[in-house]
């Protein structure tokens, strides 16, 4: 019923982008890859990857043009954040962004490679700027920024080549400490021995929590 519900408060062409975007990502998962020789890819992949960076830099362009105007209005006050804040999350910037995000974290986890080749994180990457100012607007932002777990992991290593584990300030998670925060209604969740905190996602999935 969510899932409708939410399908029929999209416009279609956002639907169409949606379903187009987990088929780009579905294409490069693993199981297409599988067994080449590091480094070298079929010409299908990296076709794939190809269209992917393409589709990365339309998307952050809308963005790009989008997040100054939406960060010039909503600076006027809280209620004009919040107006703001209910139309960017229903625009691409709330609804395909984030799924995005997600899924180059998990591609770039499973083949750095290819990802690389592709050429689709930078380009994320220039988007940083542009969300930090937003959210920098956002009520109680110090006290969140006080709370955020510092994950120095993927995105790090990729720009500057170094593995996480040569970061001294990584912060190990015991399995009882997972199992406890979960308990007290936490959402964290382990990839190849990584803790990712998914609790926002849940709630923006259409998946539904027992996929997640």
């Amino acid at each position: 019923v969510d899932h409708e519900h939410c399908s029929k408060e999209r416009s279609a062409s956002l639907d169409l982008l949606l379903r187009f975007q987990r088929l780009l990502v579905s294409k490069l998962y693993p199981g297409d890859c599988v067994g080449q020789v590091p480094n070298t890819y079929s010409p299908d992949l990296l076709g794939v990857g190809s269209l992917l960076k393409k589709y990365t830099a339309l998307l952050c362009t809308h963005i790009g043009d989008i997040l100054p105007v939406a960060t010039s209005i909503a600076s006027t006050s809280h209620r004009h954040f919040a107006e703001v804040s209910r139309v960017v999350d229903g625009d691409l910037t709330g609804i395909l962004l984030p799924e995005l995000v997600v899924s180059v974290v998990l591609l770039l986890s499973k083949n750095a490679g290819l990802m690389q080749e592709a050429g689709a994180i930078p380009l994320l990457a220039g988007l940083l700027e542009h969300l930090d100012r937003f959210n920098h607007l956002a009520p109680g932002k110090e006290r969140d920024d006080n709370e955020d777990l510092a994950w120095p992991g993927i995105m790090g290593s990729f720009f500057t080549g170094q593995s996480c584990r040569n970061n001294e300030e990584v912060t190990l998670i015991r399995k009882a400490d997972l199992e406890n925060h979960n308990k007290d209604g936490g959402f964290w969740t382990v990839i190849d021995g990584k803790v990712y905190d998914i609790k926002d996602f849940q709630t923006q999935s259409l998946t539904g929590s027992s996929i997640l």
